[in-house]
């Protein structure tokens, strides 16, 4: 399974970003999760799609702002960002998993399959 995260880019507070994700290989049926990581901060989780339209996840920080969303024709799972702010600034990465559970949604560790990460830089 590969995944190629793209979309990001330098914006203002308040403005929107959509980030994508394109999983390809053996199946799309998993679970794609979107964490973040900030200078010096450790990676952190944003957001999961549950399988194929299993459930949609979100972190408490992100809630009311970000939305996930998945096209499975396109084997893509979307990252729309709205009301950035300064400490939305990270690099984002999205993975994917088939062992993914509730329980387990937020860890990293769930997830065997992890894309490169696109910037994402929030400032004025």
């Amino acid at each position: 399974v590969q995944l190629q995260a793209s979309g990001g880019g330098l914006v203002q507070p308040g403005d929107s970003l959509r980030l994508s994700c394109v999983v390809s290989g053996r199946t799309f049926s998993t679970s794609v999760g979107w964490f973040r990581q900030a200078p010096g901060m450790e990676r952190s989780f944003v957001g999961a799609s549950h399988r194929s339209g299993g459930g949609i996840f979100l972190a408490d920080s992100v809630k009311g702002r970000f939305t996930i969303s998945r096209d499975n024709a396109r084997n893509t799972v979307y990252l729309q960002m709205n009301s950035l702010r300064p400490e939305d600034t990270a690099v984002y990465y999205c993975a994917a998993g088939n062992t993914v559970i509730q329980s387990n949604v937020a860890s990293q560790t769930a997830y065997a399959y992890w894309g490169l990460g696109t910037q994402v830089t929030v400032s004025s």
